[in-house]
């Protein structure tokens, strides 16, 4: 017990530690905020006509596509088309008909648009009596909030491995490492000492998170729940072989972005390789966060099967890892007790 509270008051001097705690709760906080934005007016025609220059019902058809903004001068029209930061189109009466203007530096579909609109125009009657269906507007963050909330949470999670390792690099630096070896203590002792803050840390991070930003039923939340306790065992444990393997602070630091790259990116690759090899898509299995991320994306669509597989796979990554960990620390004490 003296040990855990040894560890627990460590946290308050790491403040690495302790922005990676916190991180991922703005993050989802963010998110949260975002998913709540409607963007659909970004996606608005905006055009600039001289005031008196239209008739009342050309103005009242241009409503219809966009807004309108009125300028008192031709030279304040092309002022405001030719402003980098607008996309705006120019309308001018031109005979019966209409003329648009453009700088050239719009996008392509404003540049189409500018090119379509005096033909509608011309052709305004016969397009009045088609039948008109309007569609629901698609949110423009729906495909790719559940991608950010699952990339948030993996980071959230690998939060305890990050804390482990830095506290074993700073325990080698200082030389507590040499009496953690000479204590009466056992391998499973020592695991679950150095395992258990960063793992209860990294366990209610993601569950903050998560809790921002899904509205999951009581199975999906019991499943959710699992899917973060088993990968942040994964991470402390990770987080403990870092800090065997690194030799200081600087090739700790360099060692733990590695691994974070590789928890990102290899779930990312293989969510975006899309009817890619069945043998590279199962080998990404053996990376723990492949699993959690698959398992999360499941979840938010619904998918419990999907993540029930994904839960096994993590638990086999729990003892597999576990045991080898605890493998190697019994051989390195017989060798040290032979010396």
């Amino acid at each position: 017990m003296k040990g855990l509270i040894y560890q627990l008051k460590s946290v308050r001097k790491d403040k690495f530690c302790i922005m990676s705690f916190f991180l991922p709760i703005v993050v989802a906080m963010s998110l949260n905020f975002i998913g709540s934005i409607d963007l659909s007016s970004l996606g608005e025609y905006d055009f600039g006509v001289i005031a008196g220059d239209l008739a009342p019902e050309t103005h009242m058809w241009l409503g219809r596509y966009g807004s309108v903004t009125i300028c008192q001068t031709r030279e304040e029209l092309v002022q405001a088309i030719n402003e980098p930061s607008t996309n705006m189109i120019g309308v001018e009466m031109d005979g019966n008909g209409i003329k648009t203007i453009i700088s050239g530096d719009e996008l392509t579909i404003w540049q189409q648009m500018a090119g379509t609109l005096p033909v509608l125009y011309r052709q305004r009657g016969t397009a009045a009596q088609a039948g008109i269906q309007i569609l629901e507007q698609p949110d423009v963050l729906a495909g790719y909030q559940n991608l950010f909330i699952a990339m948030t949470l993996i980071v959230a999670m690998f939060m305890g491995g990050t804390f482990n390792a830095m506290n074993i690099i700073t325990e080698k630096e200082d030389g507590i490492s040499l009496i953690n070896e000479i204590l009466p203590m056992t391998s499973r002792q020592y695991v679950v000492q150095k395992i258990f803050i960063g793992f209860i840390f990294g366990c209610l991070s993601s569950v903050i998170a998560t809790a921002l930003c899904f509205r999951l039923t009581f199975a999906g939340a019991l499943a959710m729940l699992t899917l973060i306790i088993l990968s942040a065992f994964v991470s402390a444990l990770i987080g403990l072989f870092i800090g065997r393997i690194s030799d200081g602070l600087m090739a700790g630091v360099v060692y733990i972005k590695i691994v974070m790259i590789v928890f990102m990116a290899i779930p990312l690759l293989k969510y975006l390789a899309v009817g890619g090899s069945k043998v590279v898509l199962y080998i990404c299995y053996l990376i723990p966060s492949s699993a959690t991320f698959e398992g999360i994306m499941g979840l938010a669509n619904g998918d419990m099967a999907a993540a029930g597989k994904d839960i096994v796979i993590l638990l086999l990554h729990c003892v597999v890892w576990f045991s080898i960990y605890l493998l190697i620390s019994r051989r390195q004490k017989r060798y040290i007790k032979v010396l």
